[in-house]
């Protein structure tokens, strides 16, 4: 769909600008509370200043978008397998924006504690507790597999993130343990930076699909030629330099918060731990992406981080920081969901 054709749509139907302004506000707040733990590890260490990190998280967050479109949009059809939406067009678009506001709520309050909310756990939870609220428990039906992906993101973010990090420190000692170090601060210092956009690009290709979803999802409503002819979502360019934009300008207004939590409170990390942690973080997304699983950036990139935090010593991750990461993200599945689901038994009843 070209800008102009989506433009004439949302002047037809007045719910879809609406659908879109409430998106944007949610990619924003991804963009302010997840998209800096992309660039957490890079900041912290001090291999780039935050103002340079965040440029570089903008431009890679687009590339990421694009480049994963471009192989493969299959965390799109992911998200928008997640709740069953059927019904009324209008009613399903109101129910897709409570699901929004349900997702900003959640996500607001845990960025005024410094919490690293997994805003990709958050969408999952809106998306599913607002299909309830439309139709009920047949809102999960038919979605299994794709909660099965979800599971399987879990596991991968908590176990392999952890283990594989872990490993790969414990290597990288014995590889660099006679170096000068010096030699190897320079050479992690540069490392890191190219750790950092990798993880950039791969915010943008994990995330970037989810919400462009949420807002194709919600396009497909009243103009189904957004589907393409496998099933699948046909993304335009104009929505991926959007979203890229939209994800940049939060990371800019709030940032500096959860990388605090992210990349000096839970550990302090050496340059060489800031690479692990960022390469470890970004090829599991990158594989998860091609096969279609939701992961979390935010539980990837925070696993990884403890995974080679433990490496070099078990204490030295500040576990209180980790406990109250884990009651979040234990929460975020019931709680966004009663807030989706809240919000749109609410906006079913007064629109």
């Amino acid at each position: 769909m070209e800008l102009f054709d989506f433009f004439n749509l949302a002047v037809d139907k007045p719910i879809l600008l609406v659908v879109v302004i409430l998106v944007s506000f949610v990619i924003l707040v991804n963009g302010w509370t997840d998209a800096p733990n992309a660039i957490a590890t890079v900041v912290s260490t001090r291999a780039m200043s935050p103002k340079a990190a965040i440029i570089m998280a903008v431009i890679f967050n687009f590339l990421g978008v694009l480049a994963m479109s471009l192989i493969s949009s299959s965390v799109t059809a992911t998200i928008s397998n997640m709740g069953n939406f059927n019904g009324d067009p209008n009613q399903q678009l109101i129910a897709i924006c409570a699901g929004m506001v349900g997702i900003v709520i959640w996500a607001t309050a845990a960025w005024m504690f410094g919490i690293p909310t997994s805003e990709s756990h958050a969408l999952i939870a809106g998306i599913a507790g607002s299909a309830v609220a439309l139709n009920g428990l047949a809102g999960f039906s038919g979605t299994g597999p794709a909660w099965l992906s979800v599971l399987y993101g879990i596991i991968i973010a908590s176990v392999i993130g952890f283990g594989l990090s872990f490993g790969i420190t414990k290597l990288v000692q014995v590889i660099f343990k006679n170096v000068n170090r010096n030699k190897a601060n320079r050479f992690f210092a540069k490392a890191q930076i190219f750790g950092g956009a990798s993880m950039a690009f791969m915010h943008g290709a994990q995330d970037g699909l989810k919400f462009m979803g949420v807002f194709l999802l919600a396009t497909s409503f009243i103009e189904p030629s957004v589907v393409g002819a496998n099933g699948a979502f046909v993304i335009p360019i104009w929505l991926m330099i959007y979203c890229s934009l939209i994800m940049g300008l939060g990371t800019s207004i709030g940032g500096y918060k959860i990388i605090k939590t992210v990349g000096m409170d839970m550990v302090r990390l050496n340059q060489y731990q800031g690479f692990v942690s960022d390469f470890t973080a970004a090829t599991c997304l990158f594989f998860s992406s091609l096969v279609g699983i939701p992961v979390s950036t935010t539980h990837m990139k925070t696993t990884s981080i403890m995974g080679t935090g433990s490496a070099k010593r078990f204490k030295s991750v500040d576990w209180t920081v980790v406990k109250d990461m884990v009651f979040t993200w234990i929460l975020t599945f019931p709680g966004c969901g009663l807030c989706g689901f809240l919000v749109a038994k609410l906006f079913l009843f007064i629109f």
